[in-house]
């Protein structure tokens, strides 16, 4: 009995002792950029590192925020970003509801067919998208960014699906005895249910549409109305050799996301492990 316990916590003791490794690999670009932020040109390169600057330059951050429309990119970056989450939400709900609480021919293999479309590599895709959206004159707007997210995203839905499908199926009979049709379960029922699911997805959507880049690149043509991933790659463009103002406006960039990920954190790993455990 004590060798087993000893035994176990000698595993223990080597799991987290990689855990830690692993997480101290991971951070280090992250204190690098920070560090960099902070620093004067001249310690930038400086070999060996310096990863605690001195003196600590906080002008930095002031000189990237006034060096471009920052206010502006950030606003763009939010309205592209919360828009697609309520279509992602709503769309990708409604989607799993139907391969999971509806019965009707074909529901399986549609599902399956939806899932085989996550096999399309997205350059495929990119050049009929984009001569669709130039035919419909929608170039240079935030259409072509938003749009997609309204037409349910394959993995989104089957993450939902599996929260669904934890659900006992008695919810449904209940309502439909006391006379509510489907989108009434599924809007009064089933959404209240699945608030971990739903956060998580909206983490994942929020991450994608904050982070990206080539969507803008390709569809946007107007400065002012870039998202703040595109925004900082122009901003390195026309400072290459300022890498302290570079790295200052990246951090700025990684705040929101970090902090909308901690605040959402428990619910987060709460929907992660229910979506992939069940179903």
């Amino acid at each position: 009995m004590v060798k087993s316990k000893v035994n176990e916590a000698i595993k223990d003791f080597i799991l987290y002792f990689i855990y830690i490794v692993s997480s101290i690999g991971l951070l280090i670009p992250l204190f690098w950029m920070v560090s960099t932020s902070l620093k004067t040109p001249a310690q930038i390169f400086k070999y060996p590192i310096i990863w605690i600057p001195h003196p600590i330059v906080w002008r930095n951050y002031v000189d990237a925020f006034l060096a471009i429309p920052f206010l502006r990119y950030i606003g763009n970056t939010v309205f592209i970003a919360f828009t697609s989450i309520i279509g992602d939400l709503l769309s990708c709900s409604l989607v799993a509801y139907s391969f999971a609480r509806l019965r009707y021919p074909g529901r399986d293999f549609f599902f399956m067919l939806m899932l085989s479309t996550l096999m399309i590599p997205g350059s495929v895709t990119m050049i009929p998208q984009f001569l669709l959206y130039k035919w419909f004159h929608l170039i240079d707007t935030y259409v072509p960014l938003i749009l997609p997210a309204y037409l349910a995203y394959p993995m989104w839905v089957f993450l939902m699906r599996q929260f669904f499908m934890t659900v006992p199926f008695e919810y449904d009979d209940a309502a439909k005895i006391d006379g509510c049709g489907y989108l009434a379960i599924y809007w009064k029922i089933l959404m209240p249910q699945i608030k971990p699911v739903l956060i998580v997805v909206a983490i994942f959507s929020f991450m994608a549409h904050w982070n990206n880049f080539m969507g803008p690149l390709i569809y946007l043509n107007s400065q002012e109305k870039y998202p703040l991933a595109l925004g900082l790659r122009l901003f390195q463009g026309l400072y290459m050799t300022k890498w302290e103002l570079v790295m200052a406006a990246s951090t700025m960039a990684l705040i929101p996301p970090l902090v909308i990920f901690f605040i959402a954190q428990r619910y987060f790993i709460q929907g992660i492990v229910i979506t992939g455990l069940k179903g």
